[in-house]
C-alpha cells in the first residue's frame, strides 16, 4: 500500500483546509457537505455522540455560530493508498485558556469527492510538557 502519495496528500488537505475555513464561518452547508451522507456516519463530540448523517446534520444547524473560531496546530494528515486517510489536528480556543482540543476524521474518497465518514473531537487540559 503506498502512504502519503502527494497527488492524493494534497487532495485530502484542500478538503481538509475547506472543512477548517467552514467550520470557524459556521457554513453549514459546506460542512454538511464534507459529511458522507449516510446513516454510518458518526461524529463524537466534546458533549453529543452523533449516529448517522442525520442526527450530525441536525447538530450543524442547530449549533451556535459564537466562539467557533480557534487555531490549529500539529496538523497530521496521512493518505492510505488513493482512498483512504486520517486527518488529525489540534486546537485552541481563545475563550477556553489552559485547554486544547483534539480532532480527528476519517477521510474516503466516494464518487462525489472526498467525504468524512467518523469524526472525534474532545477537549482537555492543556498537557505539561515534560523532558526527559
Amino acid at each position: 500500500m503506498d502512504i502519503d502519495l502527494p497527488d492524493v496528500l494534497a487532495e485530502v488537505t484542500a478538503q481538509f483546509e475547506r472543512y477548517e475555513r467552514a467550520l470557524v464561518a459556521n457554513d453549514v452547508a459546506v460542512l454538511d457537505e464534507l459529511f458522507h451522507k449516510d446513516a454510518r456516519s458518526l461524529r463524537y463530540g466534546v458533549g453529543e455522540n452523533l449516529y448517522g448523517y442525520g442526527e450530525i446534520s441536525s447538530f450543524r444547524a442547530a449549533r451556535s455560530p459564537i466562539g467557533l473560531d480557534r487555531r490549529t496546530a500539529r496538523t497530521l494528515i496521512t493518505t492510505y493508498g488513493r482512498d483512504t486517510a486520517v486527518a488529525s489536528t489540534l486546537f485552541y480556543r481563545d475563550h477556553l485558556p489552559g485547554k486544547v482540543g483534539r480532532q480527528m476524521q476519517t477521510w474516503v474518497r466516494f464518487p462525489q469527492g472526498w467525504r468524512i465518514v467518523a469524526a472525534h473531537v474532545s477537549i482537555i487540559e492543556e498537557p505539561k510538557v515534560t523532558t526527559g
